[in-house]
């Protein structure tokens, strides 16, 4: 399995079950509080530690409760947590989230996330040069996106970017990128070309995006331009929350496969974590990923 390098956000998720979505200026009831470790870097991190890879951290909380919780959570995942810098100054980032009917909706308040720095990347240097692959998201700032993407192409490792929440990037920026994984919205947004039809960006970057339709599953380019299509795996929906962060811990999970064994792998990952509550503790393991593919394989 990859050695895996993730750089990312770290969130306590404060989620509330409701029957309905709050209309803006309405108080409704909520059936249900629970907290859940999140952030989309953690998140990816934990996704791609339980599917077996060896995985490695670089991250930002506040010296907080939650904070202390979480890291503490993230080492019995069994991921290394020695470059996750506690900050004096910023509160440990939350997501306040809202579960209704297995879709969600999320208010992010970044909190020390936002204090990761590039400084904080060189300081960790050789995790870069052990790595198999890097996986990034953009919940921290894009400055340090950048410096990590720079920073992989130096040690000639290559960089897979999770581009949400979606911003427009630079073609420098999207000139390291090995793989980028947006959905339909994103697409668009991060390549500047929002007005154009996803099936053309696709095949002007074969086998560079592989992009999420939720539901439906994931597309990409293959070498020759063809548009290729991977199915979503049947489940019952339980909470679609941590279901993209799934997808792409395991792709980096699996760098080593090719891309259209990539993509069905993280569309299973991603079909099995929605079937439990909470965005970590639905993340499957390795095991039950192979029982479930060799079931799907029988069918």
């Amino acid at each position: 399995m990859s050695k895996v390098l993730v750089i990312g956000s770290i969130n306590m998720d404060l989620v509330v079950e409701t029957s309905q979505f709050p209309a803006p200026g309405e108080t409704i009831l909520g059936r249900q509080f629970r907290t859940f470790p999140g952030g989309k870097g953690a998140n990816q991190a934990v996704a791609a530690s339980r599917l077996g890879a060896q995985v490695t951290l670089i991250g930002c909380v506040g010296n907080d409760a939650f904070g202390r919780e979480l890291v503490a959570h993230l080492g019995r995942e069994g991921i290394d947590t020695r470059h996750v810098r506690i900050d004096e100054r910023a509160s440990t980032g939350v997501a306040a989230i809202t579960v209704c009917q297995a879709e969600n909706s999320i208010v992010v308040a970044p909190g020390a996330n936002h204090a990761l720095a590039p400084d904080d990347l060189h300081a960790a240097h050789a995790a870069f040069a052990a790595a198999d692959v890097v996986l990034c998201q953009l919940e921290i700032p894009l400055a340090t996106v950048e410096a990590a993407a720079a920073l992989a192409a130096d040690h000639g490792t290559p960089f897979l970017l999770n581009p949400a929440p979606a911003v427009p990037l630079s073609e420098s920026l999207l000139d390291r990128v090995t793989l980028l994984t947006p959905n339909e919205h994103e697409l668009g947004i991060v390549l500047g070309k929002p007005d154009d039809d996803w099936i053309g960006l696709l095949r002007r970057h074969p086998q560079r995006i592989l992009m999420t339709r939720g539901a439906e599953g994931a597309w990409f380019a293959d070498s020759s331009g063809q548009v290729r299509h991977q199915a979503a795996f049947a489940v019952e929906a339980i909470d679609t929350t941590g279901a993209g962060d799934t997808f792409n811990g395991a792709l980096a999970a699996f760098w080593g496969m090719d891309l259209p064994d990539l993509a069905r792998h993280a569309c299973a990952a991603g079909a099995l974590s929605v079937t439990k509550a909470g965005a970590q503790s639905g993340m499957p393991t390795k095991a039950e990923l192979e029982e479930f593919l060799n079931k799907k394989n029988r069918s």
